[in-house]
C-alpha cells in the first residue's frame, strides 16, 4: 500500500487544487472568474492555487484583452494532464486495494 499512497502527487492533495485540475482537464480553457464561481472560492485563495499549479508547470496562463477589459484564461498543459491522470489512477488503485 506504501506504493500506492507515494504515487499519488503531492501538488493536487489541496481540494481547491484537484477542483482546478478537475475543471481544466474537461474544458479547454476557462476564465478566472468562471473557476472563482465554480469553485466557490475568494480570489486570493483561487489564485495562490493557481500560482502553484503554474509553477508546477501543470496550468498555463493566456492573457489578453477583451474589448478594454482584461482577460485571464488557464488552461491544463500536456505536463499537467499527465500528472493529474497518474494521480487518479493512484487514487483509483488506492481504492481497489481497500476492497
Amino acid at each position: 500500500m506504501k506504493t500506492i499512497i507515494n504515487a499519488l502527487n503531492k501538488a493536487f492533495e489541496s481540494r481547491v487544487r484537484l477542483g482546478i485540475m478537475s475543471a481544466l482537464i474537461v474544458n479547454d480553457t476557462l476564465d478566472f472568474n468562471n473557476l472563482k464561481e465554480y469553485l466557490e472560492v475568494t480570489d486570493g485563495n483561487l489564485a495562490s492555487h493557481l500560482k502553484a499549479l503554474e509553477k508546477e508547470e501543470y496550468v498555463a496562463v493566456k492573457k489578453s484583452f477583451i474589448g478594454r477589459k482584461p482577460n485571464t484564461q488557464y488552461v491544463i498543459t500536456q505536463q499537467g494532464k499527465q500528472a493529474f491522470e497518474e494521480h487518479i489512477s493512484a487514487l483509483e488503485d488506492l481504492i481497489r486495494s481497500q476492497r
